[in-house]
């Protein structure tokens, strides 16, 4: 699978080991940046190119880390067709994808530990959807929302 990675300053180390964790278990690793911890950038950015990638098919799922998560979810989310979620338990991690089609995983550097990071990175995944007529039907609404505006 072809996995876009991206992370402001506080998420970079986090980054840095699950790019190599998704290189080992085979994954593709288009990484989006940033290059260091040191020098302070904007999550919105790094949310916007990861996203991106998904719209443009040149990558099949995201991840964007940042401090607490809270804000690239909310910038990836801003573009239509994204459906990211942040997670911090593996149950949400592959039901987000199993029911919401969720495209873009977003981590918490701050706030999750790595080995949870690596867990929920695996679950996200290895996660499907599920294409049942509540999940397609649900989909459409939010489809339909992302249209109206």
């Amino acid at each position: 699978m072809r996995v876009a990675i991206a992370a402001d300053h506080a998420g970079y180390d986090l980054k840095q080991v699950l790019g190599h964790c998704l290189g080992t278990l085979g994954h593709e690793v288009i990484d989006l940046g940033t290059a260091n911890a040191s020098t302070p950038v904007d999550y919105p950015d790094y949310a916007e190119a990861v996203g991106l990638a998904v719209l443009e098919h040149t990558a099949d799922r995201g991840l964007v880390i940042c401090g607490s998560g809270v804000g690239a979810s909310v910038a990836a989310n801003k573009l239509p067709g994204i459906r990211a979620g942040l997670c911090h338990d593996t149950y949400s991690a592959h039901q987000g994808v199993e029911h919401d089609d969720m495209n873009v995983l977003v981590l918490g550097a701050r706030i999750i530990g790595v080995e949870l990071a690596r867990e929920l990175v695996r679950a996200f995944l290895a996660a499907e959807f599920s294409g049942e007529p509540r999940h397609e039907r649900r989909l459409a609404k939010i489809k339909a929302i992302e249209e109206r505006y």
